[in-house]
């Protein structure tokens, strides 16, 4: 006698077997989750005022953080944060410029806006702030956490989650990812930028040298988790990106095998800092010293001899900054390091406008040059290539978005009629890797303009003049702590000017304010649309050489990119 498989019964069609799953005749019918959920609301039974009670409590639980947020800040004598903030999605700029009737459809804020303003009011709360700290404290204590932008590692250091997604994440030349963020409004393709550059370049003469520098899980991966790391783990696609630069004959730079043999050939030591997203000194200063024996300079050394001065550092990481611990935290202490500045007679290092190698650099290039970042000055990369070069050295430094800023700031100065690349022999591009799976690799035109006559109001270099005028537009900030930088510089457009010396037109300008300091807002980060003010105003000149290397943000209007800047302080 055959048995059906599966039936456990001889000769019965497993078909015609009762299932579990299906009810008799006699069995009643199984209730839906809904319905036993409605039945089960429908009997509760609740003690005498409990349900009273319950509902008090949840109304002052969603009233406290409100409420404590309007009562600090009337005690602070400012405008109660959450009204602050809806106000600043009033669109006065709208009507500012356009007073018809269709300027009413552009009335409703917009779905990113609303976004904004709840991570605004988010980030301002005294509740969140005071509490915040607190809770990472004891998550990065207890369970070793990180959050949204700090990954832990091992034996105290901390990775930025950017960076390990890079190493991690999908191939950045994959068609499918090019897809997907191209379908997000940047142009993903960082050879085809690469390739538009070195064109440019190479129409009027000039060399471009591509450096990639290597983020930190790339060579100190094994901090973070895992065992020895014998070869430099970069992203999938950056085989096939260095073979595409070799087959467009553009020379590439690339530090990662090299730091990978330094790693193995001083027993594993670290090469990066760390609670900060970049290279120790020594690194980067190596690094500057191999790059340079690479390069052949092709007319003598024409400033005074330089020499080195030893100096002594200690340090907060920014990715230890960026878990927002309670101040005073000894989770992690400062790091100490040994910096070699960069000196030309009696002074520091300072970049020449004449010399025949420009830099064009990200934070990498910053770090121990630029004191805002905590880590020393001129002891950076580019005062080291400087140096081991025997040469000066131009350099245009951004410390964010390396994929596009540094090459629009070029492009702004060579629009205006300003030839910075008159007499240059070589270009070198350092960015971070990471930038190759998230940055913005904008077409960028490097078109030589001419000067033309100034519509807007920026004080002669060495003067200062004190105005007063609305706010017509504004670029953005970042929330404190939410980016690795501590400090930044927003761009207003300043008009209807008032106080001019002279009464003299033109009456508008655009304006740098410093909008974040040591990871707090300013009084300028909270500036909108509409707003009069009074700033003091100064030659973007006289400031350029040690602020244009913070990270800054621009209006997004080609037009107002192209005038003359001057930098702003408010009054009180």
């Amino acid at each position: 006698m055959e048995t059906e498989p599966g039936s456990g019964a001889p000769g019965i069609p497993e078909h015609s077997l009762p299932s579990y799953y299906e009810p008799t005749p006699e069995t009643p019918q199984r209730m839906t989750r809904e319905d036993e959920a409605e039945a089960m609301l429908g009997r509760t039974a609740f003690a005498p005022g409990t349900r009273t009670l319950s509902i008090a409590l949840f109304i002052v639980t969603i009233a406290v953080v409100p409420a404590s947020q309007i009562v600090s800040d009337l005690s602070a004598g400012k405008r109660p944060a959450p009204f602050r903030v809806l106000m600043d999605l009033m669109p006065q700029a709208r009507f500012h410029s356009r007073k018809d009737l269709r300027s009413l459809w552009d009335l409703p804020p917009r779905g990113a806006e609303l976004k904004q303003a709840e991570k605004a009011i988010e980030n301002e709360s005294v509740v969140s702030q005071w509490l915040r700290p607190k809770v990472q404290a004891a998550l990065v204590g207890t369970l070793g956490a990180g959050n949204e932008q700090a990954y832990t590692g091992r034996r105290g250091w901390l990775f930025y989650r950017p960076d390990v997604e890079y190493v991690t994440g999908p191939p950045f030349l994959d068609p499918a990812q090019l897809k997907q963020r191209r379908e997000g409004g940047v142009q993903p393709d960082p050879v085809a930028a690469i390739a538009q550059f070195h064109d440019q370049l190479a129409a009027r003469g000039i060399e471009l040298i591509v450096m990639p520098a290597p983020v930190k899980p790339v060579i100190d991966g094994p901090m973070l988790g895992g065992g020895p790391q014998p070869f430099p783990v970069q992203n999938p696609s950056f085989a096939e990106f260095k073979a595409r630069l070799e087959e467009r004959q553009i020379r590439l730079f690339d530090p990662a095998p090299l730091l990978t043999e330094r790693k193995i050939s001083q027993q594993n030591a670290p090469l990066y800092l760390e609670t900060d997203t970049h290279w120790r000194p020594e690194t980067m200063e190596w690094v500057a010293q191999t790059l340079a024996g690479s390069l052949k300079a092709s007319r003598p050394n024409s400033r005074p001899p330089s020499r080195l001065i030893e100096n002594r550092v200690s340090a907060i990481g920014d990715i230890a900054t960026m878990l927002k611990l309670p101040s005073g935290q000894r989770l992690y202490e400062p790091q100490s390091v040994t910096i070699h500045q960069v000196a030309v007679g009696n002074s520091l290092w300072r970049q020449s406008a004449d010399a025949e190698t420009l830099l064009l650099g990200d934070s990498f290039s910053n770090i121990f040059s630029l004191k805002e970042m905590g880590w020393g000055e001129g002891a950076g990369f580019a005062e080291h290539l400087s140096y081991d070069l025997g040469q000066p050295l131009d350099c245009i430094l951004r410390n964010s978005d390396a994929s596009f800023a540094t090459r629009e700031l070029l492009s702004r100065e060579l629009a205006r009629g300003h030839d910075r690349l008159a007499g240059k022999k070589r270009v070198i591009w350092e960015f971070a890797s990471r930038e190759l799976s998230f940055g913005n690799w904008k077409w960028i035109d490097m078109s030589l303009g001419h000067p033309k006559e100034a519509r807007f109001y920026a004080p002669k270099p060495g003067e200062t003049d004190t105005v007063s005028g609305t706010v017509q537009a504004a670029s953005t900030v970042p929330r404190a702590g939410t980016v690795p930088y501590k400090d930044h510089i927003l761009t207003i457009h300043l008009v209807d000017i008032t106080g001019l010396s002279g009464g003299a037109e033109p009456a508008q300008a655009l304006v740098y304010l410093q909008s974040m300091r040591d990871n707090e807002w300013t009084r300028a980060a909270r500036l909108r649309i509409g707003d009069r003010i009074t700033v003091r105003l100064e030659a973007w000149s006289d400031v350029s050489a040690r602020l244009d290397k913070l990270n800054r943000s621009e209006i997004e209007d080609p037009a107002l990119q192209l005038e003359e800047p001057c930098w702003g302080e408010l009054a009180l």
